[in-house]
Parts: C-alpha cells; structure tokens; sequence
C-alpha cells in the first residue's frame, strides 16, 4: 500500500490564497464546484477542504494528519498541535488577523476592565475567555454563529470579532477597545503523525517549500550584462538580497550580474542600469526562495 498523507485546506475566505500559495510550492489543487475532496499533482496527498474553524479540532482527534488554520482558531480548540510553520499570508493582504474587543463608537466601556458584569458576543469563545481570565474580568461570553456587528448595543454590550484592516468595523461605526490575539495561519500537525518518520518527513518538505515559496512574494530576478569597469557603480546602487552573482562574460570587458530584488524596485532600477551602460537586461518572476 503506497504512502498518503491526509491534509486539511481551509476552506472559506482563506481557501484560495491557500491553493495559490500550494501552487507556487509546486502543488495544484484541484477543487470542484460542490466537492470537499480536492484532488492534486500530487499522488500522496489525501486533500481535505474543511472550514478553519474546524480544522484544529480534526487534527486534534487523529482524522487528519496535518492541516492550515490560523493560530488563533488552533488555540481555540485547545488541543495538543504540532507546529510545523507560521505561513504569514492572510485572505486579503498581508497583514495578520487580529482578534479585537470592540463596542460601538458611543459606548461608555473605555478600558478592558468596564466589561466587568458585561455581556460579549463573539465566534471565539475560548480565545474570550482566557483573555478575560488573564485581565481577572468577570464577564458573560456567548457564542456567536456571524454578523456579530449587529449584535451591539441592543444584544450584547461587547463583541470579539476578527479584523485584518479595520474598515468593516469603521463602517458599523464600531470601536477597537484592545487586540486579544494577532494570527497568521500555521501549517500544523497531530502528534501521532508528526511522529511518524514518512509522515514527517513528508510535511517537512511541504513545510519548506510553502515557506520558500512566501519568501519568493514580492520579488523578482534580474539580470544583465554590464561592462566590467561599471561593476562597483552597479553594487553600490544595486539593493540585493544578498550580493549579486557576477561572472564573466567571454565577450572581453563585460560582466553578467544576476540578483534578487522586491519588485517595486525595478520600475526605478531598470532606467539607472541602463545609464551606467547595462545591456540584455531581464527581469523574471520567482516563485520560491529558498533561503
């Protein structure tokens, strides 16, 4: 019997940057219109579109082997996980989520200590909880199943709701009191499959690929061919994430350069390469670097 290994996609807000982010680490996914069985390129993998919220739980019961789901919602179900890697991408930019408390823009609570007695609405229980059990707040927390904002103030005094930028909340005409909790989604594991040698093996790979293939946002590759006395004036304007590869050309006098920068640079780079004499000059997108 071959190898396979059961991993978990978020389904939701998250599921396609998750998949374009598997495609750069070299893994289509394929998903149907109504099906919760993705298939891939890759033999191995027994794929799984699950909600996040769920995700931790799964995990935590042995069903999967390993999944994506934001740390906050890993914390939630308060099981044991393995944490193979942060993977800071999110549904809309590039920012974390944040876990916030928040009431409307004329509610008197000012400070997380006037939720003393109060009632707070919200997705995220247990992340409620330990936060008012820290602060030492007696609070009522109840569960929340969507469209918390409308749930201020006729409902309930408070709500924890899930924000990336803020401008949903703004435009209810709510306020953020404080930040319960930042998250990225994490690539995790259950213990029994962490221990298991393919398995582990298996995740690892996955691990540093979908990482390589973060760290590849952003950037491009570019390179040229540069007449040799000009080398120390490119190196000096060159912003590189690391030094350049300079080798020489068979052409007597000339050099080829190949690095990597963020791509918002180039737009400003090219015209000054071409100034110090820079010629075939190609800028290619990456889609992992491994550092």
């Amino acid at each position: 019997m071959s190898n396979s290994l059961k991993i978990a996609i978020p389904k939701g807000s998250l599921q396609e940057p998750t998949i374009e982010l598997f495609a750069k680490a070299g893994y289509e996914i394929y998903v149907s219109s109504r099906g919760y069985r993705p298939a891939s390129n890759d033999p191995e993998l027994d794929i799984y579109l699950i909600r996040a919220q769920e995700i931790g739980r799964y995990l935590g019961q042995g069903f999967i082997d390993c999944g994506i789901t934001g740390l906050d919602w890993a914390s939630e179900g308060g099981t044991s996980l393995v944490d193979l890697a942060e993977l800071p991408y999110s549904r809309a930019t590039v920012r974390p989520t944040r876990w916030v408390l928040v009431v409307p823009e004329d509610s008197p609570i000012k400070t997380p200590q006037d939720l003393e007695g109060k009632r707070i609405a919200t997705e995220g229980v247990g992340i409620t909880q330990r936060y008012l059990d820290k602060l030492g707040i007696k609070a009522e927390v109840e569960f929340s199943w969507g469209a918390t904002e409308v749930k201020v103030p006729d409902l309930v005094d408070a709500i924890v709701d899930v924000t990336e930028t803020g401008s949903s909340l703004k435009a209810n005409r709510l306020r953020i009191v404080d930040t319960l909790l930042t998250s990225f989604p994490h690539f995790y594991s259950n213990p029994a499959a962490a221990a298991d040698a393919w398995k582990r093996e298996k995740m690892e790979r996955i691990s540093m690929l979908l990482k390589s293939a973060i760290c590849a946002r952003d950037k491009v590759g570019l390179k040229m061919n540069l007449p040799a006395d000009r080398l120390n004036e490119l190196l000096e304007k060159l912003p590189s994430l690391r030094r350049p590869t300079v080798s020489k050309l068979s052409e007597e006098g000339w050099v080829a350069v190949e690095t990597v920068i963020d791509e918002i640079l180039v737009r400003d780079m090219i015209p000054d390469l071409k100034n110090l004499g820079a010629e075939g000059i190609i800028e290619y997108p990456l889609n992992k670097l491994v550092p």
